[in-house]
Formats: structure tokens, sequence, C-alpha cells
């Protein structure tokens, strides 16, 4: 996917209109479909503003990573665990895996 396409499904994960996007960024609408339409760039700290406001990494908007989070708790989170000793890592990861492993055997047989 392309800047501008992975720019339009976060902001319409966000519910953001393109007007709604560009008055944010003190920029017009019209800024905004060219980027949308992949026929100009932005600036990086253009870019960095439209990642900051749409809640998703630069990274996810110039294709270098395929998700993004959309909960800032999650990503908090994830940090958190990431900054810690690879022990207590392995812990902490062995234990979110049981409990994944829990909640979906609950959802396939319905309890």
């Amino acid at each position: 996917m392309s800047f501008g396409s992975r720019m339009i499904q976060a902001r319409k994960d966000k519910g953001m209109s393109q007007e709604q996007l560009a008055k944010s960024l003190k920029a017009t609408t019209t800024t905004m479909g060219r980027y949308e339409r992949d026929e100009v760039k932005p600036s990086i700290e253009m870019a960095s503003k439209i990642a900051t406001t749409l809640e998703v990494s630069l990274d996810y908007l110039t294709g270098n990573a395929d998700n993004y989070l959309k909960d800032k708790s999650m990503l908090e989170r994830i940090n958190s665990i990431a900054a810690l000793k690879d022990k207590d890592k392995e812990h902490i990861l062995f234990t979110i895996d049981a409990m994944i492993r829990d909640a979906k055997a609950r959802q396939a047989y319905g309890s």
C-alpha cells in the first residue's frame, strides 16, 4: 500500500473526514487530497503531524510497518514490556500467550 492509501485507511479508521484532518493540521483539503492520491509527498514534518493526528506510526504510513495499533494504552504496554529484561519479557509473553489461547477457546466454544 502507498502512503496515500495508508493515510486514507488510517483517517477512515479514526472516523475523520478529509476536511477535519486538513483543519486539524492547518492545511487545505486540496493538499490532503494530493497526499492521499499520491500526487505529492508531504514533508517529513507534515508526515509526522499526519501520523500523530491519525494515531499511527510514521513507519506505518511510509510502508515500513504492516500494522498499527489504534489503542494507545496497548502500545504503551507493549513498549513497557519491550523495556524489561529478557527473562521478565519471556514470563510476561508466556502468560499473555496462554491467556490468548484460553480466550480463543472460549470464543470457539461459545463460553
